[in-house]
């Protein structure tokens, strides 16, 4: 027998998405009554995207609504003048853990590579620069040993406080009671406690300094610092740890932004309903429809929907994958759509900061060797300095160079966001002039560069969630609300997905799972059904969905 991929299973949710999507029973079956039925999906991000592809395989018709750009947080910005030479605005490290998103990436055929992260072969070589003290690694070993002592505490803090071992061993084998046996109990423990407070109370950094603590908080190990993070909820970088998301990472070759662009125009081989060649552009008329300003019940009890121009549509269902926020702040949403408690989650969520700033440059000048040292010109850098987490991206022979002059979360993100895009770099320029001195980034650099405040775009109003303590029980909410069944009529046929409603924000797998979970509801909603031979997420979710703390 053999051994499936290590994904994204559980914990809260034990449910196998990369199966269901895989299985050659299909995901669902809808009454040939209601095919072609419209279903508005608010938002053409990857949610959105998939979403609407999955609801046009089973033979609806969904519409889709963007005030912004089509594929939301994953985008990739071409360097003007080039082909596929681009900035990762938003998504840019995808784990191979996220099984159901790269279900989409080898559809359409697309090619990963290992990203650049610190301490990776991908990066090559690593600089970690702090308090003024600068260290170059190419592995952990290479590190002073306080570095180690920092990775290997971390390790131990999450045997002490998780059962690490079992719990990963337990979502390896997709063995879904054994995960919930080891999860639940953790879920109690530790809903209303930071992540420093994991981190500080675990005996194994009792026995170290205040020093490892906060080298921990600024350099971290897998994907750089986390010391952003400390202030959320434990839960939160629990489930990362646990499911690889910091872990085997890669890019997309090209931009990720080719996922959800290659989905809107692919036209499935076994659609139900629509001719031959029928892609999500094509029942869009070849755009998304503008922003939407009102969700509301009709009159005729048809959930209506208004357009930022003024054009209103009534729709057999309506799934919303914008940003929760936006759902009181952008769009007039009837109150009675969705329960006081969902509306207190959904209010009550809390996102992160982010900004990245870019710059395209001649070629990978970093690899170039220093003639005293033999060591890379520059490296995948780590510092305490404004720059905070610099990355290097080498496109091939004879290809301009990508650099992420910095990679930044909440304040340190505050800190770039009434800045202009020219001085950004001149800071992060700056910060890196004292990491190398002698090296001049400067004569490097072609065309204009780009950059990203993602709490500053209207749209988004942040990057992506950050549950604090207790917020376990807002999550249990939104992330169940695709399962309707208890819901009074009023209620139903409005469906929520997105990033930002999973139990893993900022990484896309969220928004996938999410997004199928909305497919399964609106199946359900119009009186369809997953076969016996597939059952969907909502047909498992009494059985192994999440667990329930009292209120």
């Amino acid at each position: 027998m053999t051994e499936k991929p290590f994904s994204v299973f559980g914990p809260d949710f034990t449910f196998a998405y990369d199966d269901w999507l895989t299985n050659p029973a299909g995901l669902g079956q809808i009454p040939a009554e209601r095919h072609g039925s419209r279903v508005a999906v608010i938002g053409a991000g990857i949610a959105g995207i998939v979403a609407g592809y999955e609801l046009m395989r089973l033979g609806l018709r969904p519409i889709l609504f963007e005030s912004g750009e089509l594929g939301g947080r994953l985008r990739s910005q071409p360097f003007e003048g080039t082909d596929g030479i681009v900035a990762e605005l938003g998504g840019m490290r995808f784990p191979r853990s996220s099984r159901a998103f790269y279900h989409y990436v080898d559809m359409l055929g697309l090619e990963s590579a290992p990203f650049p992260n610190p301490l990776t072969p991908a990066a090559g070589s690593t600089v970690i620069d702090l308090e003024g003290e600068t260290h170059y690694a190419e592995t952990l070993e290479d590190l002073p040993p306080l570095f180690r002592e920092v990775a290997h505490a971390y390790d131990a803090a999450l045997e002490e406080g998780a059962r690490f071992s079992d719990l990963k061993a337990a979502i390896r084998d997709r063995d879904a009671d054994r995960v919930k046996e080891i999860w639940n109990p953790i879920v109690r423990d530790w809903d209303e406690r930071t992540f420093y407070d994991f981190v500080a109370s675990s005996d194994a950094f009792q026995a170290l300094s205040f020093r490892h603590r906060e080298v921990f908080g600024q350099v971290g190990f897998g994907t750089g610092g986390w010391d952003s993070d400390f202030p959320n909820s434990m839960l939160e970088i629990l489930r990362v740890n646990a499911t690889e998301c910091d872990e085997d990472q890669h890019l997309i070759v090209g931009g990720v932004e080719q996922v959800p662009q290659g989905l809107w125009r692919r036209a499935p081989d076994d659609a139900v309903y629509w001719p031959t060649g029928t892609t999500l552009a094509g029942l869009n008329g070849g755009a998304p429809r503008p922003g939407v300003r009102r969700i509301f019940r009709a009159d005729d009890d048809r959930l209506t929907v208004t357009d930022r121009w003024g054009r209103t549509e009534s729709f057999d269902a309506v799934i919303a994958t914008c940003q929760s926020w936006l759902l009181t702040t952008a769009i007039e949403t009837e109150e009675r759509l969705i329960s006081q408690k969902t509306w207190m989650a959904m209010d009550r969520t809390r996102y992160m900061q982010s900004s990245k700033t870019f710059v395209m440059v001649d070629r990978p000048f970093w690899k170039d060797k220093d003639p005293e040292t033999g060591r890379d010109l520059m490296s995948m850098t780590l510092t305490d300095r404004l720059s905070r987490g610099t990355y290097l991206f080498d496109n091939g022979p004879g290809k301009p160079g990508v650099i992420c002059l910095s990679y930044s979360w909440m304040s340190d993100a505050l800190k770039m966001m009434p800045q202009p895009v020219e001085r950004r770099v001149e800071l992060t320029l700056s910060a890196l002039e004292k990491i190398y001195p002698g090296l001049d980034i400067r004569v490097h650099i072609i065309g204009d560069p780009i950059s990203v405040s993602w709490e500053a775009d209207e749209n988004f109003l942040g990057a992506f969630k950050g549950a604090l303590p207790g917020h376990y029980r807002y999550n249990h909410r939104m992330f169940g609300h695709f399962h309707q069944d208890g819901m009074p009529p009023e209620q139903r046929g409005l469906f929520l997905a997105g990033d930002g409603i999973s139990w893993t924000p900022a990484w896309v797998e969220g928004a996938v799972q999410t997004a199928l979970n909305a497919v399964w509801g609106v199946t359900a909603h119009l009186g369809g059904h997953s076969p016996a031979a597939n059952p969907g997420p909502g047909d498992a979710y009494p059985w192994h969905g999440p667990i329930t703390l009292g209120e």
